[in-house]
C-alpha cells in the first residue's frame, strides 16, 4: 500500500499557472489547518458544490479538500509528519514522500489490526489514497473511536445516524474530484462514469462495514 502514497490522488494536484506562485509547494502553505470534523465534512461539501464556480481552479478545490484530510491525520494520526503534494508544476512524475514520513506510515499500517489492516487495504484499492482511506478507516473502526474527541458516545452515534462524519460520501468526492470536474466540464458518459461513481460507493461503504464491527 505504500506504492500509493508516492501517487496519492488526494495529494495530485493540477499544475499553478505560471504566473502564480501562492499555490506552489506544501499544503501547509495554504490556509490555516483546522482538524475538526465539521470542518472535514464542510470543506469537501463545499468543494463539491464549487467545482462548476469560475472563481476556482481545479488546484484551488483539490487543495481545499486535502487540507482538512491531511491535517486531520498529521494532528491524531501521525503527528508532526510532513505530507507534501506529489507532482511538481515542471514534471509528471511523482516525487516521493520524506523517508522519516514513510517510516511512520508504515510503521502505522503494521501496528493496524487485521479487520482495519483489511479495510485500510479495500479503500486504498478503491480510491488511488492512501491518506482517505486512513482518515476513513479512523473515523469508523472501532479500535479508533477514542480519536473522536468532544462528543459523547451518543452523539457519535447521532452523528454516523445523520451522515455528518466523514464518510462515504466525503471520502468518494476527494477521491474523484478530477473525474468530476472533467465531466462537468465535457459531460459524463452513460454507462461507464455514473456507474464508476456508484461502484466508488459500493466499495467505500464496504470498508466502514468491515471495520466499524456493526
Amino acid at each position: 500500500m505504500m506504492r500509493y502514497l508516492d501517487t496519492d490522488t488526494l495529494l495530485c494536484w493540477a499544475a499553478a499557472p505560471e504566473n502564480n506562485n501562492k499555490n506552489k509547494n506544501s499544503i501547509h502553505q495554504h490556509s490555516t489547518l483546522n482538524p475538526s470534523h465539521s470542518d472535514n465534512h464542510n470543506a469537501i461539501s463545499s468543494s463539491s458544490s464549487s467545482s462548476s464556480s469560475d472563481k476556482e481552479s481545479l488546484r484551488d478545490i483539490q487543495i481545499k479538500t486535502a487540507q482538512p484530510i491531511i491535517s486531520h491525520l498529521t494532528t491524531y494520526i501521525w503527528p508532526g509528519v510532513e505530507i507534501n503534494p506529489v507532482l511538481d508544476d515542471a514534471s509528471i512524475m511523482p516525487t516521493n514522500q520524506p523517508p522519516s514520513t514513510r517510516a511512520i506510515i508504515r510503521g502505522w499500517i503494521h501496528g493496524l489490526g487485521p479487520w482495519d489492516l483489511a479495510g485500510l487495504e479495500r479503500a486504498v484499492l478503491a480510491g488511488k489514497s492512501l491518506c482517505v482511506g486512513a482518515r476513513l478507516v479512523i473515523e469508523w473502526s472501532e479500535n479508533f473511536r477514542d480519536l473522536v474527541v468532544g462528543i459523547s458516545a451518543e452523539e457519535e452515534r447521532e452523528g454516523r445516524r445523520r451522515g455528518t462524519r466523514f464518510g462515504v460520501e466525503e471520502a468518494a468526492e476527494a477521491c474523484s474530484l478530477e473525474v468530476r470536474w472533467q465531466t462537468g466540464t465535457w459531460g459524463e458518459v452513460e454507462d461507464s462514469h455514473d456507474v464508476e461513481k456508484e461502484d466508488l460507493r459500493r466499495q467505500l461503504g464496504s470498508v466502514i462495514l468491515v471495520v466499524s464491527g456493526e
